[in-house]
């Protein structure tokens, strides 16, 4: 974390302390047990150790990291984690976590308001984006039997996975030149009658690319289908998308509304730790596709409790905190978190300016939310050269040992390369492109240090034997 989150956490982090010590005495003394006591010079060598370990981290919280979709968590979501878990809530039931199963309540109606869902919606947070698109499609299962799951070639594996795990048939559509699902392509599955639910992208794992969800909804419904959103990456954007600002385009995220259901994961754009996802049903008729009952549970509330509309039991009361905490600073609105998507958005459209204009890097893609891919410009333009090219500006920069930096890569089948790119010789079946996720607004105004850095190694990669 930067100086300013440290000096936050160092003022706001003492206070869980004060929380804790001041609800606890509320219940009297007692005699603690000697079992789970451990030494101060105990505790201070295995912390020593503990701390030299993590020494083997990479700089998530600083720009020159431009790799993965990870970032540290806002100093309010960690002190508001910390709080909550010293009190360890579980919102599986509300006499699991009174307080944060209002908290994952009232976060959850946030959620639902940046996507344009009603007040009626049912959802909850789950451990990750991959749990809540097990439920999303556990629920199209259970709603259309016997039909499968429609989802483009760039969506996330976890489709495939879960649809595999709930013995769903799952068809992979091609994609068109800008990563898109595409909709001729889909049109013919449809017309077929085997696809219950079709899955749409708003900002593929690798790309960032947005499916058009107003162009696949219409369609889907002239055949029956269901559509789902997997917003869990770019799904926070809807707060530029919605307000059509930012230079995000307003139709796919409108929408959403009217799909059937839609997932988001706090914990990549929303400031979160791991792990924090949600599942959100616009329906909430879709609740009742996980009810079950227990015999020594839900007896606090006549209403429906969080595990009795999930498929997950135990689950961290802390994340509830976190995000609660975080949305009371920073609301989900263009004036609020939206500044922040804007910060990120500029830099990935600036970097990608930049490099229209550099000699030693060629845009691969321009980009649709924040994921800015590139690779060198290769002599001969091969893509055995461009793989690499691009494998070894990855390593350069990440082993440097002075000014290091940080990307990612991504693998580019030949097709799909030479849509882009029709000049490139095509001597292989693939090649890696450089990958670069601008998730944090600290990006923009170290953007020209990064570019000069990257430039840099680019022109070393090309020249090194």
């Amino acid at each position: 974390m930067d100086l300013h989150d440290l000096h936050d956490l160092r003022a706001w982090l003492p206070r869980a302390l004060s929380v804790a010590e001041r609800w606890g005495g509320r219940f009297g003394p007692y005699e603690s047990h000697g079992a789970h006591r451990v030494g101060a010079a105990a505790f201070d060598e295995a912390f020593d150790r503990f701390a030299k370990r993590m020494d083997d981290n990479y700089p998530f919280f600083h720009p020159r990291y431009a790799g993965q979709m990870v970032k540290p968590p806002h100093p309010a979501a960690v002190t508001g984690y910390l709080t909550a878990m010293l009190f360890n809530p579980n919102n599986h039931a509300a006499e699991g976590g009174p307080a944060t199963t209002e908290m994952e309540r009232e976060a959850v109606a946030a959620l639902a308001q940046m996507f344009g869902l009603g007040a009626s919606h049912v959802g909850h947070l789950t451990t990750s984006g991959t749990m809540a698109n097990l439920e999303a499609l556990y629920v199209a299962r259970e709603l259309h039997p016997g039909r499968g799951v429609a989802y483009s070639s760039e969506c996330h594996y976890t489709h495939a996975r879960m649809c595999h795990v709930l013995g769903m048939e799952g068809h992979r559509v091609p994609v068109d030149v800008r990563g898109r699902i595409d909709l001729d392509a889909l049109a013919d599955l449809l017309r077929g009658g085997r696809i219950g639910t079709v899955v749409v992208t708003t900002g593929t794992t690798g790309l960032g690319a947005v499916d058009p969800v107003h162009e696949v909804l219409a369609l889907a419904r002239r055949y029956g289908a269901r559509v789902h959103v997997d917003a869990a990456y770019g799904g926070f954007y809807a707060i530029l998308g919605r307000a059509g600002t930012g230079g995000v385009h307003a139709e796919p995220w409108r929408a959403i509304a009217e799909c059937d259901s839609v997932v988001v994961d706090p914990h990549k754009q929303g400031l979160q730790p791991y792990g924090c996802g949600a599942v959100l049903f616009p329906d909430p008729r879709a609740g009742r596709h996980f009810a079950h009952d227990s015999p020594y549970t839900y007896f606090t509330d006549s209403d429906l409790h969080l595990g009795e509309i999930s498929l997950e039991c135990s689950r961290a009361g802390a994340a509830a905190a976190a995000l609660w905490l975080t949305l009371q600073l920073l609301p989900l609105t263009v004036a609020g978190f939206g500044q922040i998507l804007a910060g990120n958005r500029r830099a990935a459209l600036h970097w990608a300016q930049l490099l229209t204009q550099s000699p030693e890097l060629t845009l691969y893609q321009r980009p649709d939310l924040d994921i800015v891919t590139y690779f060198p410009t290769s002599g001969g333009g091969r893509l055995s050269a461009i793989d690499e090219a691009s494998g070894r500006l990855l390593r350069d920069g990440m082993n440097a040992d002075t000014d290091p930096v940080y990307l990612s890569l991504l693998r580019a089948d030949a097709d799909a390369f030479q849509r882009r790119h029709p000049r490139v010789v095509r001597d292989a079946e693939a090649a890696r492109v450089i990958r670069s996720v601008l998730i944090k607004p600290e990006h923009e105004h170290y953007l020209p240090v990064l570019h000069a850095r990257v430039n840099e190694l680019a022109a070393r990669a090309r020249s090194t034997p």
